[in-house]
């Protein structure tokens, strides 16, 4: 008796190591592509910025207004989504947590990059992003109680070498990056930490698509009340307009749902390191369709920067 089920509990371990391996396999393509699709979309966003004058406050209130519906109609696809969707009303306390995340997270996050963006352009505001990683190392060595290991010191190190690099161009005696576009672009890392940080706790209830459409819907209110898009209009014909809808649906929506979705199914740390496509990409994106010329040493930076992140995640 004992030999007859030996076989099936050898099969069924088979098939759970098989599905896995699927699971695993999903979760890095969609990890690559969503990656893929971040880093394109910002050099999209610049090329917007610059070509139609628009004013990147305009642009973060017309991708969280809109996307948020699409975050909402996804949740709203499954019975789990739809129960979620309708428990979280009845929740103040994580109402109030995701309106933490729409003000320090989303709207934080959109807002720098988008900014970082606009002084300098894709390329930069993406490898400067990718600092988060080490503000984000500080967070869990305190929370954890532990020093970091001796790659994350190597890893913060590469990142200070290598935002000297980007900043300076290599030389001590000049800033290559204008003042607004360094600070932004670590205001961008600051809020590329919130963003891994903030969500955390209400996503493990209430779901990946609830959660962010909500907080980009809060997010988008209040920037719109505060700031009223519609008195800063831009003029935009029918090729601003498709490309606009593109930003929304494939730079925004699609890039954050194939993301976590590679989260879930490769596993954090994995998909930490396959996020390093965000900044190749757009760096690539960059040079060949805007022509922006980078020098050797800024190069080298933002080597350095995505090594860190390797050591680091």
């Amino acid at each position: 008796m004992a030999d007859s089920i030996q076989p099936s509990e050898g099969s069924q371990r088979g098939e759970r190591d098989l599905d896995r391996r699927r699971r695993v396999r999903r979760g890095i393509v969609a990890t690559l592509v969503g990656g893929t699709f971040w880093g394109l979309n910002g050099t999209v966003s610049k090329w917007l910025m610059d070509a139609y004058a628009i004013d990147p406050l305009w642009l973060v209130c017309l991708r969280e207004l809109t996307a948020c519906w699409l975050f909402l109609a996804a949740a709203a696809v499954t019975a789990r989504g739809r129960e979620q969707l309708r428990g979280v009303w009845r929740s103040p306390r994580d109402l109030l947590a995701i309106l933490g995340v729409s003000l320090g997270a989303i709207l934080f996050s959109q807002v720098a990059y988008l900014e970082a963006i606009d002084w300098t352009n894709s390329a930069t505001a993406t490898i400067m992003q990718s600092l988060g990683m080490v503000i984000v190392l500080g967070y869990v060595c305190v929370r954890m109680r532990r020093r970091p290991r001796r790659r994350e010191l190597a890893g913060v190190g590469l990142a200070l070498v290598g935002t000297y690099l980007v900043a300076t161009g290599g030389n001590p005696g000049q800033l290559n990056l204008p003042a607004e576009g360094l600070g932004w672009g670590l205001a961008c890392a600051a809020a590329a930490a919130c963003l891994s940080i903030l969500p955390a706790g209400p996503m493990a209830r209430w779901g990946n698509f609830t959660v962010n459409g909500l907080a980009f819907l809060f997010s988008g209110v209040i920037l719109a009340a505060v700031w009223r898009p519609w008195e800063h209009m831009p003029a935009l014909d029918l090729t601003a307009v498709a490309v606009l809808a593109a930003c929304v649906v494939v730079g925004t929506f699609g890039a954050y749902a194939l993301y976590l979705q590679g989260v879930h199914d490769a596993g954090s740390m994995r998909a930490s390191l396959l996020g390093t496509i965000e900044p190749v990409t757009a760096t690539i994106a960059t040079v060949v369709w805007l022509g922006t010329p980078f020098s050797p040493a800024e190069i080298v930076g933002f080597v350095l920067i995505i090594v860190m992140v390797y050591l680091t995640a």
